[in-house]
């Protein structure tokens, strides 16, 4: 258990931790995200890939990727000194998906990476979060070379709901990843809230 104080001489402060995953395709940055926002040692479970598995991994745009992960990614990162984040990455290769299920649950929202040189890597995480209610923003990665577009123009492209918190970011930089978090929470706490209003007739 982590306690934190707020002042000296001051009773310890028991934090709200909260669970976030992130999501996506193979190669899109997940594992990335993670260790640069973790405020501890990742925790990773990354293997070399391998001949068996070329068949089978597309790896059309992330030539250079010589490991994928097989389980999950762990972090957790302190936003407050009453909050903290336990980020959870998702493997993205389709074989390992019947890991989602036990990491999404207890899940309060999810961040789901997107490359726009390959948007329809992510299709399949929006599609599990849009059936399981789970709220989620769409983070997309800016790798160099790769083209920039809006916002509202890639949530076109993903047909996502007007309510669906589109934004760039940069999986390598920590203060970039720290406000696409913040906007998990904020997204999720706002459909909690909206579920909780009573139906209007």
């Amino acid at each position: 258990m982590i306690f934190r104080r707020t002042e000296r001489g001051k009773a310890p402060v028991e934090p709200v931790t909260l669970k976030i995953l992130v999501a996506g395709g193979f190669g899109v940055g997940k594992t990335t995200l993670v260790g640069a926002v973790s405020e501890i040692k990742p925790l990773r479970t990354e293997e070399t890939l391998s001949e068996a598995g070329r068949p089978v991994d597309d790896t059309r745009g992330v030539t250079g990727k010589h490991t994928t992960t097989v389980a999950m990614d762990f972090g957790r990162i302190t936003l407050r000194e009453d909050l903290v984040l336990y980020l959870f990455g998702t493997p993205g290769q389709d074989r390992f998906w019947f890991l989602w299920d036990e990491l999404a649950t207890g899940a309060l929202g999810a961040v789901v990476l997107a490359d726009t040189r390959r948007l329809e890597d992510c299709f399949a995480a929006v599609d599990y979060f849009e059936r399981r209610s789970i709220p989620f923003v769409v983070g997309v990665n800016c790798f160099e070379g790769a083209s920039r577009y809006p916002a509202d123009t890639v949530r076109q492209a993903l047909d996502l709901d007007s309510e669906v918190p589109v934004v760039l970011c940069d999986a390598r930089d920590r203060e970039s990843v720290k406000e696409v978090l913040i906007d998990v929470v904020e997204h999720a706490r706002a459909a909690v809230a909206a579920a909780r209003e009573p139906a209007t007739t």
